[in-house]
């Protein structure tokens, strides 16, 4: 799980403007950092099947939101993939 502080952290990281949580930048880097906790889990508890479909359906929404993000503007999604260091 994320903490408070490390939630806030990924959110004035990413933000568009002052008060954004909900741009697909922020949505995205928050993703993005529970999908490899959940992988680091999953390197030591290997049946855990229950995370393991947790897992692939945040990949799966980090995945749309590239998507959209892509299709509206190519730039920040660049820039984004970038940042993170997904392999786009």
């Amino acid at each position: 799980m994320l903490t408070k502080e490390h939630k806030q952290a990924i959110i004035e990281q990413f933000r568009v403007h002052p008060a954004d949580t909900g741009s697909p930048e922020v949505q995205i880097a928050l993703l993005t950092e529970r999908i490899r906790q959940v992988a680091e889990h999953l390197k030591t508890h290997r049946k855990d099947f229950h995370s393991r479909r947790g897992l692939m359906m945040m990949v799966g929404q980090r995945r749309r939101l590239l998507r959209y993000l892509r299709r509206e503007d190519p730039a920040r999604y660049q820039a984004l993939v970038a940042r993170l260091g997904l392999r786009q």
